[in-house]
Formats: structure tokens, sequence, C-alpha cells
């Protein structure tokens, strides 16, 4: 099957108008003719159901939560992007998309990536019209602030919790419509397979996590906002029950799955304290507006720090190593997530790393030079005559907490320091996944019918997303473009009736999920979900992590098929069927990552070269950083389902090109 983008024709600016101009509609008094199923209800999935319920489709949303309030999305803390250059500083449409498609490392799609910046604008005047909370200057203009990979001021925020209102705000248009009866909400419901029938998605067997019970549910268009597949690794920045069943399931049935070697490794979690740990904190990116970074000059500090007798505080300025502002002149600590990661694991990889660990890895982002600087602004604008150091300070703190407090609060809580002292300690860590189900320009999968939005798809980012961006895409997949390009493939079904459950189709879809179901509960293993999960997350962060070799990867494709033979023969999952089991819930999920994890590995060696978010070691400049083959890696791999043997998967290719822009070395020196 070839690949059609559907990218229309005709100048960037003018694809999406000319593209909804001649779009096929459904009339609101056909809406609620059509059923539509939404899996997951984070910003994309929630903003969706809003959105087509709101139009007068009918709406079934699923979420493995108790609410949907509690989607992972309410983890996002920084911000979220728009090109409203209400900074007056430059910024643009055509800045956005630019900067997003540079920070992707020139491998995503044109027609994609200027949408997104085009419709980035009116997210903002929405949210502000539900009532989200903004940050705002002192005249009550909404404020901005900056993040990594770009030279303005272009982010939007509410303190460190921007995920958590957007969400709230998402979560309160969809109330609306559960109090309407136009979006039926099935919480706590995993979504276990998708049903096609006649080849196109019409529905999905689903278990109800509290009773047991299997479930069919029909529809004309079924829609995938599930997230992204981070946990592959165990240890991620992720939400523990974040997973990637939903898009393999529909990848095993015909939809292609696209660059999954594509991990966003965030520089700024804090770090890994033991083995027992089950996941990572994350410290916002909009820390790096305020924080320096850096490790001592002298290993001999380092090794004092780790040994307990020196503290980060009594190193003198000229004895530490600001290595992003010394490598990255241009955006200094501001630099995007891949590069700011990777220079983090050379000096710890070089013996400088300063956390008491395992590994010796993590590294300082200071806040001492802001607070006294914000501080001496704030004795001016106070009128304070030679302010004494300590009046400086006072004033400092007061501004970094108005701005970040609570990620103070958070992190204090963990590790028991308090950063507003003494520096934070960070450590790269797996954050955010920019491969995802392949989807065409309307955000339909190879399976008509199949719609894919959110982190779930590979479409806007690239190799390497830029930080604020996620919000931006969920957001816009669900409240701007998927109402649109839906209706497109609705229109069709005007006359179709409901679908029916009652079908061969149905009835098979429902066996197989029971069988696994008995396969799991009987099956008398020796072995816990989590020890096999641990194993594949271990190759996963050692072999197909930050740092990538082709040894490493055929290494890591054996082995992971390894833990995979071992855990179909020797998992024990306790417990039975018929009420909640989160041990049988995990089972489903980690025997995907492990199928996933080989594909990862296996794209990962296929692509020989470094870009983004996937670094070869064998492709890098003299200088470490990423090196790029423009001439035959400038595609999309989007790989097809053959069977239970992942090595027999298919790679189709979607070649990028690039009419706007000119593509050329990443550099932000």
């Amino acid at each position: 099957m070839g690949l059609d983008s559907k990218i229309p024709a005709g100048p960037l600016k003018d694809k999406w108008k000319n593209h909804k101009d001649h779009m096929n509609l459904v009339a609101p008094n056909n809406r609620d003719k059509i059923d539509i199923i939404i899996i997951g209800t984070g910003l994309a999935g929630g903003s969706a159901a809003a959105t087509l319920a709101e139009q007068g489709y009918n709406v079934k949303a699923f979420c493995y939560q108790d609410s949907p309030r509690r989607a992972h999305s309410i983890a996002a803390q920084g911000g979220i992007n728009a090109a409203k250059n209400y900074q007056g500083d430059g910024d643009s449409t055509y800045r956005l998309f630019y900067d997003t498609i540079k920070g992707g490392d020139y491998r995503a799609r044109e027609g994609n990536v200027y949408r997104l910046a085009e419709v980035s604008a009116n997210i903002i005047d929405q949210c502000v019209a539900q009532g989200v909370p903004f940050g705002r200057e002192y005249g009550g203009q909404l404020d901005n602030r900056s993040f990594g990979g770009v030279q303005v001021k272009r982010t939007f925020y509410a303190k460190g919790q921007t995920g958590q209102q957007l969400l709230l705000g998402a979560y309160s248009a969809m109330s609306r419509q559960i109090g309407k009866g136009r979006i039926k909400m099935h919480n706590r419901h995993e979504m276990l397979d998708l049903v096609i029938v006649d080849g196109k998605a019409r529905g999905i067997i689903a278990r109800n996590l509290v009773t047991g019970e299997i479930e069919k549910h029909s529809a004309h268009a079924v829609v995938i906002a599930s997230g992204g597949y981070g946990n592959v690794y165990f240890l991620s920045t992720n939400a523990m029950g974040s997973n990637v069943s939903a898009a393999w399931k529909i990848h095993k049935k015909g939809a292609y799955f696209a660059n999954p070697c594509y991990v966003q490794i965030h520089p700024t979690c804090i770090p890994v304290h033991g083995t027992q740990q089950s996941k990572l904190t994350l410290m916002s990116e909009s820390l790096r507006n305020s924080g320096r970074i850096w490790v001592p000059k002298n290993i001999e500090d380092s090794v004092a720090i780790r040994e307990g007798k020196l503290r980060p505080e009594n190193i003198a300025e000229e004895n530490r190593d600001y290595y992003l502002e010394r490598r990255y002149p241009a955006f200094g600590n501001l630099v995007p997530r891949d590069v700011a990661s990777r220079a983090g694991k050379e000096r710890c990889d070089a013996g400088y790393g300063i956390e008491n660990n395992d590994t010796k890895e993590g590294v300082y982002l200071d806040f001492s030079t802001e607070i006294m600087k914000k501080g001496k602004e704030a004795a001016i604008e106070k009128h304070i005559h030679n302010p004494t150091d300590q009046q400086i300070y006072d004033l400092g703190k007061a501004w970094i907490e108005e701005k970040y407090g609570n990620l103070f609060v958070m992190y204090e809580k963990i590790t028991a320091d308090d950063p507003y002292k003494t520096p934070m300690k960070i450590y790269p860590a797996v954050h955010y996944t920019m491969g995802g189900v392949w989807v065409d320009y309307n955000l339909q999968s190879t399976i008509p019918g199949c719609f894919v939005i959110g982190e779930a798809n590979f479409s806007d980012h690239g190799a390497n997303r830029l930080g604020a961006s996620a919000l931006m895409q969920g957001l816009a997949d669900g409240y701007f473009v998927l109402p649109y390009t839906i209706a497109d493939y609705l229109s069709a079904d005007i006359r179709t009736g409901a679908i029916s459950t009652d079908t061969p189709e149905f009835n098979e879809a429902e066996k197989e999920v029971k069988d696994k179901i008995n396969f799991f509960l009987t099956n008398k293993g020796t072995h816990t979900v989590d020890h096999f999960h641990k194993q594949l997350g271990h190759i996963m962060w050692n072999k197909v992590g930050m740092g990538r070799t082709p040894e490493g990867l055929r290494e890591a494709i054996k082995e992971i098929e390894e833990v995979r033979n071992n855990f179909w023969k020797d998992v024990r999952v306790p417990g039975d069927s018929d009420n909640m089991n989160p041990e049988l819930e995990k089972a489903f999920r980690v025997a995907d990552f492990l199928e996933l994890g080989q594909l990862m590995a296996i794209d990962a060696l296929n692509r020989n070269e470094s870009c983004g978010g996937h670094f070869r070691e064998d492709h890098a400049t003299p200088e470490g950083e990423a090196e790029r083959d423009d001439v035959n890696y400038k595609y999309v791999a989007a790989w097809e389902y053959k069977g239970m043997d992942i090595n027999q998967s298919v790679a189709h290719k979607e070649d990028l090109v690039y009419e706007n822009i000119e593509v050329k070395a990443r550099s932000y020196k």
C-alpha cells in the first residue's frame, strides 16, 4: 500500500484554508445519526470530544482513569506555544513554523507544521474564553516566557501547572456535553482491540476495569488520542499508567507505525536515586529561563561533591563550567532538549557528574544569578537605595516564587533540598515520543475511519519536539483540525444507520481478548509483569537510549526477543478477571511494549544518521553534534505489522519535501 499524505496542493499559507473550503460537510440535522468513539481524554481527546459533541455528534469517550481530569496532560508544567507576537519581538506564524521544523531536525512535514503554527493563535483565545488562568503582566496583558530552541518569547503559561489548567478548560467543555447527554463517558475502561468491518474502523472491544466485564462498542469512526509510549523504558517522566496499547492494537490491525525510534530525552529531570524507583519527576523547561546549568570545572570538585565533602554553593564562579553557555553562545541554556540532554550526558560521561547515585549522573540547575539580578531590579523599582545583599536576595526570591513557586515546592518535597539556596540536581530522562501512528494530512491512519491525534500520532514534531509544543499540538488537533477532517470522512455515513455489535467481526475480536485474559490468568509463571518490564527498560535505556550504536542496537533486538519469549512462558498474573485487577491491565500493556521496543531498535538500526532525539554515535561530527544524512534519510519510516515476528515488519517511506525552507545543518551556536 502506498503512502498518500493527502497534503493539499498550492502555496503553504493557503493549503489549510483551501482544504477546508472544499471539504464535504455533515449538516447539523444529520450529526446525531453518527457515533464517534474517542480513546483517551487528555488535551487531544478531551478537546476533540467536547468540540464534536458540541457540533451535535454522538460521542463515546473512554479513559482508563477514574476521571478525564486525571489524564497525563495534567502533568505538563511550563507552557503552550502560540504565534501571537504579544511581546513585539519578531514572532510570526512563519517563525513558529520554521522553529518547529528546525527543532525537529528537518524530519517533519511542512504542510502539517504550518497548519499547526497557523491555528496556534486560536487556541489561546479559546482557552482564555474557557477561563484558563494564564499568567499576566502587571497591566493585565497575557505574559510570555522563553522556551528552548527559539529566540522569541511565545510560550503562554499558568505558573508551573499549564497542563492542568488547560485540561480543566477542556474538561469543563466536556462536562457540559456529558450533562447534555451528547458525550457518553466511560471512565475506568480500557480499549483492548479495534474492530474492522468491511475495511473500516467500526468499533472497539473494551474492558470495564472495575467489574472486569468485556464490552463491545460500535461507531462510524474511532479516534485514538491515547498519548505516547515513553513507558517502554520503564523509568520515564510519564504517569505510571501511560501506555502504547491503543496505538499498538490499531498497528496490529493495519495502521502503520511511523518513526518509532524518535524519543525525546528531557534534560531537566530529577536524577534517578535507586533501583526500586518506579517513575521520574520532571522539572519544567521554563526553569531554564532563569536557571543556569553547570558542573564543576575541576574533576576533583565533582568527586568531593559526590562524596559529600563539598557543597555546590561553595564552588567559586570561576570554577564552574556553564557548558551550554560555553558551547552554544547564541542560545545558551535555552538550546533545544536533545542538544541540552546530550551535552549533559557528555559532561557526566567525562566524570564531572555531581549526583551520588549508581551512575554518578547529574548536573546543576542554579538560580542564584537570577535571584540576585531580579532582586536588584526590584530594589530599583521600590526605590531602595544601597540595598543589603539580604534585601536583594529576598526580593529576587519573591520574583522567582511568583513565576515558578509550585515547581520549587515540588522539588523540595522530593529531594529535601531548598532550591532557592542549593542548586537543583537534574539529569536527562525519557519524556515524550515523536514517533507514533502514521497519519495523513487529515489525521487519518492507514485504516479508513481510524483517526489518531495528539502525541499518539507522529505528525508534527519530526525527530525532536520543542518544549511547549505538545499542548499546542494536542489542542490544535482536537479543537481545530479533527472536527473538520473527520466530517469530510463521515459525510458518506449519514445513511449508514447504527453499526451493530452483533456481527462475526465483533464476536471474533471479543473472543480473542477473552482468550488472552484466560491465558494470562492460567499461566503458571514465576515472575511478575514488572520483572519483565524492568528488564525491557534496562535494555532500552542502555542500548536504544540517548546514545545508540549499531552493535548495541543489534544486541537490543535479540535481547528484547529473549525477554519477550520468557514473558510469555514465565509471567504470573495473580487474581481473576471479573473484578479490578491492575496486574492484568499491566500484563496487556507490557506485552505491547515488548513488541514496540523491538520495532524501536529495528527502526533505530535502519536509520544510519543522527537527527534530533535519534543519536547514532557512529554518525556524529567531531564536536559531538548530530550528523544528518539528508540524501538518504529525509523520509518518514512507516512500519507495517507482518505478524508476531517483529523482524518481519516492513518499512514504507514517505519522502519529505521542503519547498519553503532551506534544509541545512542545525546550529544553535
